[in-house]
């Protein structure tokens, strides 16, 4: 029996060839694209859910919050909360302390083998491997982080520095990691590294108290309760049945001891659950954003929708050509259920055929958008979470498309069926309502895609269109070894002035403009009372502003001295100060100390453009420089520029492996979330349109062969083929009018919540509203066209013959 209803099924889709393509492509495009998504959601939930009880561990995370109103959340905590929390915090199963480092210079001191930089290497305590356990190849996992100048090594690092050598052997070895000091340790564990997913990619662990032993709490702003270092980071792994709010609430006490006398300024801490750590702060940046996740869910479920109701659609259609089979099943005994299943049939093996087509598409797919899809992303056809989708989508796909017009079949009446009353249109009819409907639904999302492609466009052309402030072509720019000495930044400054090429070199601790930012306060004297405010910080040499091409609009640039400071025009509102000549010489104190104003540079966007630039304040302290800047002339070979300056750069640090970067592709990365959301909803309106015209091709074909006789008729009784294409399309003006009105809505609010997230931003580009709407009209006049001039062109003759 199940055999006949998907042979009849079979040969009904051989019969119709055209509606079965465009069900498949449709439902291949909206299943690929779902398809697609889910594995990328699913690989970004997948990390560090393999460690045992997970969850039950948490991250402490710091939000400290100052007067002036501004508030910065931090990973990491003070240094003395580690050391207290579980005497303070009730219900710590196990505490776990990290102090991450990086660029750290690994050397083999008794092979004199220096092994380059490492962003792996961290102080751990014991605490942490028994949160997050590892199978141990060689050593004693409670005591081997126990003593200062211990050091415990993944297989990964034990391959790197003594390759062919067994865990065993290593152990009681020294190995040597340079940062701001040179610490010296011994291997005393070899530990494996994980295959899973995960986000801890440590493979040298320093045990915690060498920082004590070190005399070194200080310099990591490990002894006071008022440092917050993201680079302190602190778990806990909670007795069962303990929860985040728990924490917080706890935390709150906590805080009363401990920062009694804040002066105005709060901070609060708070447990982060393991499973959010992948979608916030870790360690090799490539946290995932929780919003866009949601968003490529949102729209692979629309895209699958948009899908779905072209199949209804259609289908509830052509059901009107199935009246005289469904008469004569059910003379011959046929009853609703049997039907009903007959056509499921036909649905399950159209949507069984369109998921098989959907495999290769998403392999196309993810092949376009490599760039986009998260690090270290393989999209796996084989496993049992892609198995389950499949079988759990392809059945909901079957019963969600094929109910309905299974149901309007079954319905029919044989008498009626059999004497070729196909349709009445007299009253009501709810197939065509429903028709109608689901054609607006399709449009208004096309129309709304592409709206929200245009106001983004709008807003990334007005982003590129604006001036920064500063100069930031031909800029090149490198990283320096942390602390690496004031005679060799100035003599790889001086080298790099020698070449030819080169307008001008400047050492900063940060680029002109970057994510990197510094916040203090100052004081600025003002008749009688003072000025206090909140200040960005920027440290760098004279040469800076120069070399950045930023505009001095009073004063002089500074002579490199502790006690002079270049301020910004926005400086001058905070301090109230009309003019920038009204400002110089005035004794300003920052850091606790006297600074003298010698001059005023113009505004510059020394962040995105979603943020109002701040008053800033330049100084000088070449012991914490991290970048050197080339300003290269312009015309040359920016290639060869570079190879020759990383050339310079190696002879001064024959050990470094840092590059020459470009800024200007710095500044690109502040919107790589948002070009990636205007891409992936180009694909994702042209997609909407391509599903949406797809049936409407099938619809309007179907339709008007319906109205064929009507048409001839008309043509006998004199109606020029405009009058025939005009009273087809008038329907459809109607369709499309209804659902631009409709898709403006959505499309406003979401517009404007995006705009709203810069400080600089373009007005609502209601151009781009009339220009979607104009672009669906113009491809749906287009279809419907087409198929209106083939049948107003037809011979009357032909199709009045039987008449």
């Amino acid at each position: 029996m199940f055999k006949n209803y998907f042979l009849v099924a079979w040969r009904n889709m051989l019969r119709n060839k055209l509606r079965m393509a465009i069900h498949l492509l449709g439902l291949a495009m909206g299943l690929s694209i779902c398809f697609l998504i889910f594995n990328v959601v699913w690989f970004a939930n997948s990390f560090d859910k393999f460690h045992p009880d997970s969850e039950r561990i948490f991250r402490i995370n710091t939000l400290t919050a100052y007067e002036g109103g501004e508030s910065y959340p931090n990973s990491g905590t003070p240094g003395p909360l580690g050391e207290t929390i579980q005497d303070e915090i009730p219900g710590i199963e196990t505490k776990g302390r990290l102090y991450t480092l990086w660029g750290t210079l690994v050397v083999d001191p008794s092979e004199n083998k220096v092994f380059g930089r490492s962003n792996e290497v961290t102080f751990s305590d014991g605490g942490y491997f028994e949160i997050f356990p590892r199978k141990w190849l060689a050593g004693n996992p409670k005591t081997a982080l126990e003593n200062p100048s211990a050091a415990v090594i993944s297989q990964a690092s034990l391959e790197k520095y003594f390759p062919g050598t067994r865990p065993q052997d290593v152990l009681g070895k020294e190995l040597m990691w340079v940062d701001a000091d040179t610490v010296t340790a011994q291997i005393t564990g070899v530990v494996e590294d994980f295959s899973e997913n995960t986000d801890f990619i440590f493979t040298d662990f320093i045990s915690f108290s060498t920082i004590k032993h070190l005399q070194k709490e200080n310099w990591y702003g490990l002894d006071s309760w008022g440092n917050v270092n993201s680079s302190s980071q602190l778990f806990v792994k909670a007795v069962p049945g303990k929860s985040a709010k728990d924490f917080d609430s706890e935390f709150e006490s906590l805080v009363k001891k401990y920062y009694e006398n804040n002066e105005g300024n709060s901070t609060n801490f708070s447990a982060e659950p393991l499973a959010e750590f992948h979608f916030n702060q870790n360690y090799n940046d490539t946290t995932v954003s929780k919003v866009y996740l949601k968003g490529l869910i949102y729209i692979a479920g629309l895209i699958l929708l948009l899908a779905c109701l072209n199949f209804i659609n259609l289908e509830t259609a052509q059901a009107i050509s199935r009246a005289k089979e469904v008469g004569i099943r059910k003379t011959l005994g046929g009853n609703r259920g049997q039907l009903i299943f007959q056509f499921l049939a036909e649905t399950f093996l159209i949507v069984l055929m369109a998921a098989v087509l959907s495999v290769f598409l998403a392999e196309l797919v993810a092949k376009l958008f490599m760039d986009y899809l998260p690090t270290g992303f393989v999209l796996k056809l084989f496993n049992w979470p892609n198995l389950l989708f499949f079988v759990v989508i392809v059945m909901v796909l079957t019963v969600v498309s094929g109910l309905y017009p299974g149901f309007i079949l079954a319905n029919y009446q044989p008498q009626r069926a059999l004497k070729g009353e196909k349709i009445s249109n007299r009253g009501f009819s709810m197939g065509v309502f429903l028709r109608k409907n689901l054609t607006v639904l399709q449009f208004t999302a096309s129309i709304a895609f592409i709206i929200l492609v245009g106001v983004l466009g709008a807003q990334m052309k007005y982003i590129s269109n604006q001036p920064l402030g500063f100069e930031k072509d031909a800029v090149m720019y490198a990283n320096l070894p942390f602390m690496s000495g004031e005679d060799k930044m100035n003599l790889l400054r001086d080298r790099l002035a020698q070449e030819s090429f080169v307008v001008g070199v400047s050492l900063s601790g940060s680029l002109v403009s970057s994510t990197s930012l510094w916040t203090s306060d100052v004081r600025v004297p003002k008749d009688t009372t003072q000025m206090e405010f909140f200040t960005q910080v920027m440290n760098a040499d004279s040469a800076f502003t120069g070399v950045n091409g930023v505009k001095l609009l009073a004063g002089r640039r500074p002579s490199n001295q502790v006690d002079e400071i270049l301020v910004n025009k926005r400086f001058l509102r905070d301090a109230g100060v009309d003019t920038p000549d009204e400002i110089l010489g005035v004794v300003a104190t920052f850091g606790r100390e006297p600074r003298t104003i010698v001059g005023v540079v113009d505004d510059f966007h020394s962040r995105s453009f979603r943020e109002e630039i701040r008053p800033l304040l330049i100084t000088y302290n070449p012991a914490y420089f991290q970048s050197i800047n080339v300003k290269v002339q312009g015309g040359q070979n920016l290639s060869f520029a570079k190879s020759k300056l990383e050339e310079a750069y190696r002879s001064i640090y024959p050990y470094e492996t840092e590059e020459f970067h470009f800024l200007e592709a710095e500044i690109e990365k502040f919107y790589q979330d948002d070009l990636k959301i205007q891409r992936v909803l180009s694909f994702a309106s042209a997609m909407a349109v391509l599903i949406s015209m797809l049936g409407l091709f099938g619809l309007s074909s179907f339709t008007i062969a319906q109205k064929l006789k009507e048409i001839s008729i008309r043509k006998v009784l004199g109606a020029s083929i405009a009058q025939i294409l005009g009273m087809i399309s008038k329907e459809y003006l109607v369709l499309v009018g209804v659902s631009f009105v409709l898709a403006c809505i959505p499309a406003y609010y979401f517009g404007r919540d995006w705009l709203n997230d810069f400080q600089y931003r373009i007005a609502m580009p209601y151009s781009q509203f009339v220009f979607a709407g104009g672009i669906v009209l113009l491809i749906c006049l287009m279809v419907v066209g087409l198929h209106s001039y083939a049948a107003a062109t037809t011979n009357p003759a032909k199709i009045l013959k039987d008449e």
